[in-house]
């Protein structure tokens, strides 16, 4: 991950693709070529539409992941607390270790008493317990209490394709 914002001129085609692929990433770029002259009026190659794509991921516009079905795996909204005491000598090698953690599916900062969050998967309930008790054993003098909520019945999990037309204004 890079610390810069992505630079790139959104043109109406870019968003369009972005939206179709949201709605289904296994599109390949003769079907998002054919949907855009269908549905949305743009006659363009396939080749334009991948090189579009490529140019893209490479920029950083959006990021792949490969996120499993819910049904395979516990998640947990886990927040972090810290023991200030000891937070300069620590920190990092703290940060590090839950954001390098292969449960860590999304981990981010926040205000407020616990400022660290990360959305985490694991394979059972016991293997979380287990990841938190080491946590606790290799980063205990830095981070003061872990609340971990569980998160099961996941309703929602994807995005809409609807939120990527904020990217280009008419």
């Amino acid at each position: 991950m890079t610390d810069e914002a992505p630079d790139w001129e959104f043109k109406e085609r870019d968003v369009l693709v972005l939206r179709e692929l949201s709605r289904d990433p296994q599109l390949s770029s003769r079907d998002l070529a054919r949907i855009l002259a269908e549905k949305h009026g743009i006659e363009v190659s396939h080749v334009t539409v991948s090189e579009s794509i490529r140019g893209m991921r490479e920029q950083g516009v959006f990021r792949e992941a490969v996120i499993p079905n819910e049904e395979y795996f516990v998640f947990g909204l886990f927040e972090f607390k810290f023991n200030t005491e000891n937070f300069a000598d620590g920190w990092r090698d703290a940060m590090e270790y839950i954001r390098d953690s292969p449960n860590t599916l999304f981990y981010f900062l926040s205000d407020g008493e616990y400022q660290w969050k990360a959305v985490m998967m694991f394979p059972t309930r016991s293997a979380e317990s287990r990841w938190i008790h080491d946590c606790y054993k290799a980063h205990g003098d830095v981070i003061d209490n872990i609340r971990n909520s569980v998160v099961h019945n996941v309703l929602k999990f994807r995005t809409d394709p609807e939120i990527l037309a904020a990217l280009h204004d008419d």
